[in-house]
């Protein structure tokens, strides 16, 4: 029983950091292109025509997969966005990922 509290709390703990670490990232590694909100509203975002990650047909269209992909391994089509494969761990991808989803209106 005691092994179990001691799981439980360092699972605990460790959701509490991933989650504390997402905005972090999202502010250090996306925000200059993608803005706050996730709506492009930036010089570079404006300048690279980034898409609104708030738009309805932009969440439909960008499945959780997809953001993965061009997460891990940039995109091809705009090299300002770079590859973070090695870099951030799969929790923070998928807590990038349902921050995007926040975005949705």
């Amino acid at each position: 029983m005691k092994t179990l509290r001691i799981a439980l709390v360092a699972c605990c703990f460790a959701a509490s950091a991933w989650a504390d670490d997402v905005p972090a990232i999202w502010k250090s590694k996306c925000e200059s292109c993608h803005g706050a909100d996730g709506k492009a509203q930036t010089k570079t975002g404006k300048k690279e025509k980034i898409e609104d990650m708030t738009a309805a047909d932009w969440q439909t269209k960008w499945t959780d997969e997809k953001m993965k992909t061009i997460i891990l391994e940039g995109s091809k089509d705009n090299t300002k966005m770079k590859a973070f494969k090695g870099k951030i761990s799969d929790a923070d991808v998928d807590g990038l990922i349902k921050h995007i989803r926040s975005f949705k209106g």
